[in-house]
C-alpha cells in the first residue's frame, strides 16, 4: 500500500488529478442505488400477474348507508274493527290513515279487513315506515314511507298447480261419498253446481250412482294453499252419464261441446239442505199418500234459501191461505216457475231476477203439515215434472273454438278414463 502511495506521488500533477476524479466518480456510482433497486423499492409488493387478476375478479366494494332496523308491531283485527280503529290503537294519525287509504290497492284491500287477520306495522324513530298485510296465501300488500308520502307494492308468491283424482260410488248420499273420496266441501258444491242443470241432487240421487273427477289444488312454497279448478268430471245418475270439461274461457261443456249451463236448474234448492236423498216414494206433505201431484216438494229446514230456477220476471209475490207466501216467475213466453209456502219473500212483483238468485226462504205457511217448498214448473201453462222435462238446448261452444276444445276434451276424458282404470285394477287386485 505504501509503495502504491509513493508511485502515485511520483506521477505528474495532471495524472494525479485525473485518477482522483475517476476514483470519486466510481465511489459515487457504487453508493447510489441501481435503477432496478429503485423500481423494486417503489413497486407494488403484489406481483403484476396477481394484481391484474385481482383487478378483474374482485368487485368494487360498495359503501352503503346502514338502514335502521324497524320496530315491528303486530295488530290483530278485532270484531267490528275498521282500518281507522286499528290505526287509532296503533297511535297513528288520521293524516297517515288518509294518505294510505288513497293508494289504489291499499284503499281496496284494507277496507275489507276481517277479524283474525293481522296487520304488521314497522316504525322508525316513532314514525310509520312500513305496513304489511297478507291479503291471501299468495299476495302480501307492502306500504312503505316514501318522502312525504307512501308507496305500495304487491309481493306475490308463485302458485304451483297439482292435479288430483277422486272417484266414488254413492251408497248413502252424495255428500258422504264425496267426502270419503277426499273432496273438500267447496269442491263438492262446485261439482253439484256443474251438473246441476242435468241432475236434481236434492231428490234424484240413488244408491249405485257414481262420479269421477280430475281437479287441481294450489300449493305455495310446497304447502297446500287452496282448491283449484275442476278440470273434467263424469257423473252417472240412474243409468244416465253426464260429462263436463272445463275450457279456457272458464266455462264447462259436455263431450260434444254443448254448454253445461242451461236455461233452468233442475232444483231450486241446494241439495245439502234437503233431507231424504233416497226416498223415491215420497209422501204427499198434506194427504200423507204416495201419489203424484202438480209439483215437487223439498223438505228442508225453515229459512233454507230458495233460488230462481232461471232468469225471468216476477209476476206474483204475495200471500194467501192456501199457498202461504209464494212467488211466481215468468221465463220468456213459454215457462213459468212457482215457489210456495215460503217463510219470507225477498222479491217483488215486476222485478227481474237471475238464475240462482235467492228469491225467498223456505217455510211452512199456508195449507201444509210441515215446512217444505212446493215447486211447480209449467210449460205453455201445463204442469211438467221439472226434474225430467226436456229443457231448451244449451248453447254450443263457438265454432272458432271447436277444434281446440275437441282436442282438449279428448285428452281430458282420456286422462279421467285412465285414472278410473287404474283404480279399478287396484280394487280387483285387492279383492283377489
Amino acid at each position: 500500500m505504501g509503495r502504491l502511495w509513493h508511485l502515485f506521488h511520483a506521477l505528474p500533477g495532471l495524472h494525479r488529478g485525473l485518477i482522483l476524479t475517476v476514483t470519486l466518480l466510481v465511489t459515487i456510482a457504487l453508493l447510489l442505488p441501481s435503477g432496478k433497486s429503485l423500481a423494486a423499492r417503489h413497486s407494488d409488493p403484489i406481483p403484476l400477474a396477481t394484481r391484474q387478476a385481482l383487478e378483474f375478479t374482485l368487485p368494487p366494494v360498495a359503501i352503503e348507508a346502514s338502514q335502521p332496523e324497524l320496530d315491528w308491531q303486530r295488530f290483530e283485527v278485532q270484531s267490528g274493527d275498521s282500518l281507522a280503529r286499528l290505526f287509532d290503537r296503533a297511535g297513528l294519525s288520521p293524516q297517515t290513515l288518509y294518505a294510505i287509504s288513497q293508494l289504489p290497492q291499499a284503499g281496496k284491500s284494507l277496507t275489507r279487513i276481517m277479524p283474525g287477520q293481522m296487520i304488521e306495522l314497522g316504525f322508525a324513530s316513532g314514525e310509520l315506515a312500513q305496513l304489511r298485510y297478507q291479503i291471501d296465501a299468495q299476495r302480501t300488500l307492502v306500504v312503505s314511507a316514501e318522502g312525504d308520502g307512501y308507496q305500495e307494492q304487491l309481493d306475490e308468491k308463485a302458485v304451483e298447480k297439482r292435479e288430483f283424482f277422486a272417484s266414488a260410488e254413492i251408497t248413502s248420499n252424495f255428500w258422504n261419498a264425496a267426502v270419503d273420496a277426499g273432496l273438500s266441501p267447496n269442491q263438492i258444491m262446485r261439482l253439484a253446481e256443474i251438473f246441476g242443470w242435468d241432475v236434481d241432487f236434492a231428490l234424484d240421487i240413488r244408491s249405485g250412482d257414481h262420479f269421477a273427477v280430475l281437479y287441481e289444488q294450489d300449493y305455495i312454497d310446497g304447502q297446500y294453499a287452496g282448491d283449484g279448478d275442476i278440470l273434467v268430471a263424469e257423473f252417472t245418475n240412474q243409468g244416465d252419464t253426464f260429462r263436463a270439461v272445463r275450457y279456457s274461457d272458464g266455462n264447462y261443456y259436455d263431450d260434444k261441446g254443448n254448454a253445461m249451463r242451461k236455461a233452468f236448474l233442475r232444483a231450486p234448492v241446494q241439495f245439502n239442505y234437503v233431507s231424504s236423498n233416497f226416498n223415491p216414494r215420497r209422501l204427499h206433505p198434506v194427504t200423507g199418500k204416495v201419489r203424484p201431484h202438480r209439483g215437487t216438494d223439498y223438505v228442508a229446514p225453515v229459512g233454507t234459501p230458495i233460488m230462481a230456477a232461471g232468469d225471468g220476471t216476477v209476476i206474483a209475490s204475495t200471500y194467501n191461505n192456501l199457498n202461504g207466501h209464494y212467488v211466481f216467475i215468468q221465463h220468456s213466453n213459454t215457462y213459468v216457475t212457482k215457489y210456495l209456502h215460503l217463510s219470507k219473500r225477498l222479491v217483488r212483483k215486476g222485478q227481474r231476477v237471475k238464475q240462482g238468485q235467492t228469491i225467498g226462504r223456505l217455510g211452512g205457511t199456508g195449507r201444509v203439515t210441515g215446512p217444505h217448498l212446493h215447486y211447480e214448473f209449467l210449460v205453455n201453462g201445463v204442469h211438467r215434472n221439472p226434474r225430467t222435462v226436456k229443457l231448451p238446448e244449451s248453447r254450443p261452444i263457438a265454432n272458432s273454438e271447436r277444434d281446440a276444445f275437441t282436442k282438449l276434451a279428448r285428452e281430458r276424458l282420456a286422462q279421467l278414463a285412465h285414472r278410473q282404470n287404474i283404480l279399478l285394477a287396484m280394487s280387483n287386485d285387492s279383492a283377489q
